[in-house]
C-alpha cells in the first residue's frame, strides 16, 4: 500500500504467544474467543489477589469489631483482661505481659467523646486501619488521662471553633469513618493489675456529645481465660468480610484506587455481592493463593531490609520502614503492609518512633538457624546476651502458625519474660531459653511448651530498648536444635 511504512520494534503483538497462562492465538492484533476467555478469568484471578493482599486491613478490623459486638453493644463495652491475656483468646500477637483494654466506638449523627484514663499506652484506629490518635503515655495527654472527641464523617467544620469552647481542655479530632477500634494497655504494679484496672474503670467513659451531662455507665467484661475469635477469615469469606466494611462505611473513606480494584470482582457500595459460580469459584482460588502468598512473606522474607541482622540472624522486623503509613519514601512498601496486618494490629506512630528508655521494640522469627521452619517436636535453645538492652524488661511469647496467636499448649501462658523470679542466667550473665514438648533436665524455669505435629512462630520483645538494640551492637542468638 503506498502509505505503508515500517513498523518499530516493539509495537505489534504475535498471533500466537505461549505464556505461563497457556497459548495466546491472535488473529492481527485480536484476541480470539477462547483466548479472550482465558485472559479475562487470568485478570480476575490477579484482581482477586491483589484485593486480598491490599485489603487485609479492612477484614482483619471487621473480625475485631465482630468479636467485640458478641460480648457487647458498641460505645458502652469494654473487653479487658485483669488476669492478663491467654492463649484461649485468637488474638493477633497480643503479648503476655500488659493488661489489655478494648472497645469499639462508632459513630452516627452526631460526634462521641471519650475519657482516657491515665498511665496507658493506647490509640484510636479507624475501620480502615487509618491512626487517629495516641492517648496515654504517647499521647497528646502525656499520660494523665483526657477527653478526646471523634467527629463524624463530613462533619461541619464551622461547628468546630464552638465545639473547642464547650470542651476547651478535649481534643477534636475528625474521621472518615463511624467505626474506631479504641485499645489500651496498662502496667502491671508489683504484679498486680488491681491498679490499671481500677483506674480504667474510673475514667474511661464513651458517650454522644449530647449526653455529657449524664455520661452513660460503661459495661466492663472480664475475658481473662475465656475462648474468643477476634481473626479475619483467609478464605472466599474474607471477601464478604470486606464487603461488609464497604456496604457499612462511608464510601469517601476509602483509597479510590483499591476501591476499584473492589469493585472489578464486584465489591462495590450501593450493589449487592453476589458472584456468578465462574466468579466465586475465581475468588476461592484468589483466596487460596493469596493465604499462602502472606505466609510466605512473613515466614520466608525476601526483603534484606525486613531482616534486623542481614546474613547473621533469622529474626526480621514485622513492622517495616519506620512509617506507620507504609511510604517512608513517598512510594507505598506493599508487602510491608500486607505482612503487618496479617501477622499483628494497631497502626500509630508511636510504634515506628526511635524511643531510647520507652515504649517497646520487636523481632520476630519463624525459622531456626539453619533455615528450617520450627517443629514443635524437636527441642530448641536461644541466647540472650547479657546485658539485654531493656531498660524495662524482656519478653519471648510464641504464636501459632496458622492463627498468629498465642500457641495453646498445656501452659497458660506461652511465653517467659526477665521478670519471672526463678528464671535462670548463665555465669556471663545471658540467659538460655528453651522450647520443645517437654523441658531438658533441671531448665525447667528458662522453658515455654510446644506441640509436636504443630509449627510455631517467636516474638522477642524489649520494653524500654536502649542504644545497643537500636545500633545493633547487641545481636541476640538464633534458635539452634538441642539433640
Amino acid at each position: 500500500m503506498k502509505m505503508t511504512t515500517e513498523l518499530p520494534e516493539g509495537i505489534a503483538t504475535p498471533d500466537r504467544l505461549e505464556t505461563p497462562i497457556g497459548v495466546l492465538n491472535l488473529v492481527d492484533g485480536i484476541p480470539d474467543e477462547e483466548t479472550t476467555q482465558k485472559i479475562y478469568d487470568n485478570l480476575d484471578l490477579q484482581r482477586g489477589v491483589q484485593a486480598y493482599m491490599n485489603s487485609l486491613q479492612i477484614a482483619s478490623l471487621e473480625g475485631m469489631r465482630s468479636a467485640y459486638l458478641k460480648v457487647g453493644p458498641a460505645n458502652s463495652t469494654v473487653l479487658y483482661f485483669s488476669d492478663l491475656m491467654d492463649s484461649r483468646a485468637l488474638w493477633l500477637t497480643a503479648n503476655t505481659v500488659s493488661i489489655y483494654f478494648a472497645a469499639w466506638l462508632e459513630t452516627s449523627d452526631e460526634p462521641m467523646v471519650i475519657e482516657t484514663p491515665p498511665k496507658v499506652l493506647g490509640f484510636i484506629d479507624n475501620v480502615w486501619f487509618e491512626y487517629v490518635t495516641d492517648f496515654g503515655n504517647a499521647g497528646p495527654d502525656k499520660g494523665k488521662g483526657g477527653t478526646f472527641i471523634i467527629l463524624t464523617p463530613g462533619y461541619d467544620q464551622g461547628k468546630i471553633p464552638a465545639l473547642q469552647e464547650q470542651f476547651k481542655d478535649a481534643w477534636i479530632l475528625p474521621s472518615t469513618t463511624f467505626g474506631h477500634w479504641v485499645v489500651w494497655r496498662g502496667m502491671l504494679v508489683d504484679g498486680s493489675s488491681e491498679t490499671a484496672v481500677r483506674e480504667s474503670k474510673e475514667t474511661l467513659r464513651i458517650y454522644p456529645l449530647s449526653q455529657r451531662s449524664k455520661k452513660p455507665k460503661m459495661n466492663f467484661v472480664n475475658m481473662s481465660g475465656v475462648y474468643h475469635n477476634t481473626i479475619h477469615r483467609m478464605d472466599y469469606g474474607i471477601f464478604e468480610e470486606i464487603n461488609t466494611v464497604i456496604q457499612r462505611e462511608p464510601i469517601e473513606a476509602g483509597d479510590p484506587e483499591l476501591l476499584g480494584m473492589l469493585a472489578t470482582i464486584g465489591i462495590e457500595k450501593g450493589q449487592k455481592f453476589a458472584p456468578d459460580k465462574r466468579m466465586k469459584t475465581i475468588l476461592e482460588e484468589a483466596a487460596k493463593i493469596g493465604a499462602v502468598t502472606l505466609r510466605t512473606l512473613v515466614a520466608s522474607p525476601r526483603y534484606e531490609s525486613w531482616y534486623l541482622y542481614p546474613g547473621k540472624r533469622q529474626w526480621f522486623n514485622n513492622f517495616v520502614g519506620g512509617d506507620h503509613e507504609f511510604a517512608p519514601n513517598g512510594s507505598r512498601m506493599l508487602d510491608s503492609r500486607s505482612v503487618f496486618f496479617y501477622y499483628a494490629t494497631g497502626i500509630t506512630p508511636a510504634m515506628t518512633v526511635k524511643m531510647v528508655g520507652v515504649g517497646s521494640q520487636y523481632a520476630a522469627a519463624f525459622k531456626d538457624a539453619d533455615g528450617n521452619p520450627f517443629d514443635g517436636s524437636k527441642t530448641y535453645k536461644v541466647n540472650m546476651p547479657a546485658p539485654v538492652p531493656a531498660k524495662d524488661f524482656w519478653s519471648f511469647t510464641l504464636y501459632d502458625n496458622q492463627t498468629r496467636s498465642m500457641l495453646q499448649t498445656d501452659q497458660r501462658f506461652p511465653g517467659i519474660d526477665s521478670n519471672k523470679e526463678d528464671l535462670q542466667k548463665n555465669a556471663d550473665g545471658s540467659v538460655d531459653i528453651y522450647v520443645g514438648p517437654k523441658p531438658p533436665k533441671g531448665k525447667e524455669p528458662n522453658w515455654i511448651q510446644s506441640v509436636p505435629g504443630k509449627g510455631w512462630n517467636v516474638l522477642l520483645r524489649l520494653y524500654g530498648p536502649l542504644d545497643p538494640w537500636f545500633d545493633k551492637t547487641w545481636i541476640p542468638g538464633d534458635f539452634k536444635i538441642v539433640e
